[in-house]
């Protein structure tokens, strides 16, 4: 099978406004000639105690080699232990940024890590460069930072990465639940794209085909690896590095999340803020969005069956023909299960309690997405 994007790699580059991307064995080593050939002298990297082991040490080991200030920096963790994208983390990483006056940050780690980075970056006023570890989201080239302010998770105008350097022999190593968390985040693609359509249908908002098509066959090529991801081959980690990538690369062509973040990224992020009140250890990201897709698709094929269950929309026909081209949600259990991830609420260790409140509230969110979970509960007096 070709390799998604990747044949086009300048014209995905350019996308992405990334000077180059580089997904292969030993990416790590043209990571040095880069920052050469861009003369920066000082270099902070961003890595946590975990990532640092993996590469963070090892890079800060060449660029001191080579002559160059480097330092890094370990995000420090919350009173759970969690390495989370908030104010203290931001800051952190900004006052080390600025002592050092770098030129440049590298973001050495999964999701979580570049977000704190980019937005460092941004409010610095310098570029960051991206070193993934694992293929955990697709937003690793994304220009907004999904940041907890006070608790409340918002997303903010940041920067993407001005390069990308994707190594393969680290991804390989990576935990097989972040493997899974990663396939998990290109699963939930299914109800993203359906609340797309919806959003358009029923509300006009605004819609490229493009961006579906790079979305849907990023997708498309997970499905058609997912034993070679279940067991987490050099092909498998590939195939699910550049579907993730290509997934943000069609947000960035849009201007917007829409295809890739819908109903089921709202229950994460409520689930997410629960955890941060409660005080209580942070579930992986795409393992969320994975069972948070399986149960919108449950809710959205029970409302297609009942009659009268799609009376609360302008076109119950077409939204109809739309759930039913979904999977069941059986199959994406078993989807999730086959690459080692968790498939229901109960073994992510969500309450029902907190599922049901979810259904009701997490529309809010983000409240200016028109999903199908937000016109129901708004037809149900909960809007």
């Amino acid at each position: 099978m070709a390799s998604l994007l990747w044949n086009r790699e300048t014209e995905s580059s350019r996308l992405a406004g990334m000077d180059c991307l580089h997904i292969e064995d030993d990416a790590l080593m043209r990571l040095l000639p880069y920052i050469g050939n861009k003369g920066y002298t000082k270099i902070i990297i961003a890595a946590d105690a975990i990532t640092s082991a993996l590469a963070g040490n090892v890079l800060l080991e060449k660029l001191s080699k080579a002559g160059i200030a480097a330092y890094e920096t370990i995000i420090k963790p919350n009173s759970c232990g969690d390495v989370v994208a908030d104010e203290a983390s931001v800051i952190q990483l900004l006052l080390d940024v600025q002592q050092l006056e770098a030129e440049a940050v590298v973001a050495v780690g999964t999701g979580t890590l570049h977000d704190i980075t980019r937005y460092t970056a941004y409010t610095a006023g310098i570029p960051f460069i991206s070193v993934p570890t694992a293929p955990t989201v697709d937003g690793f080239n994304s220009k907004g930072a999904p940041l907890l302010l006070r608790g409340d998770k918002i997303t903010i105008a940041a920067k993407g990465p001005s390069a990308m350097f994707v190594d393969l022999t680290l991804l390989q190593q990576a935990p097989a639940q972040l493997i899974a968390a990663g396939f998990g985040d290109m699963i939930g693609k299914y109800t993203s794209l359906l609340d797309w359509h919806f959003g358009v249908n029923e509300h006009n908002e605004p819609f490229l085909q493009s961006t579906a098509d790079l979305t849907i066959e990023a997708l498309q090529a997970c499905l058609e690896r997912v034993q070679d991801i279940a067991a987490g081959t050099r092909d498998g980690v590939k195939v699910l590095i550049e579907a993730l990538i290509q997934s943000g690369v069609a947000m960035l062509q849009f201007g917007q999340s829409h295809s890739a973040s819908g109903s089921e990224h709202h229950l994460s992020h409520y689930w997410e803020m629960e955890y941060i009140r409660i005080n209580r250890r942070q579930l992986l990201h795409g393992a969320k969005v994975g069972v948070a897709c399986a149960e919108m698709i449950k809710l959205y094929k029970q409302l297609a069956v009942q009659d009268g269950g799609l009376d609360f929309v302008r076109d119950p026909h077409t939204l109809r023909k739309l759930i039913e081209q979904l999977p069941d949600e059986d199959e994406i259990r078993s989807l999730l299960k086959q690459v080692g991830g968790p498939a229901s609420v109960e073994e992510l260790g969500i309450s029902d309690e907190l599922l049901q409140r979810s259904l009701r509230e997490a529309h809010h969110v983000r409240p200016n997405r028109y999903t199908i979970l937000r016109a129901y509960n708004e037809a149900r007096g909960l809007g």
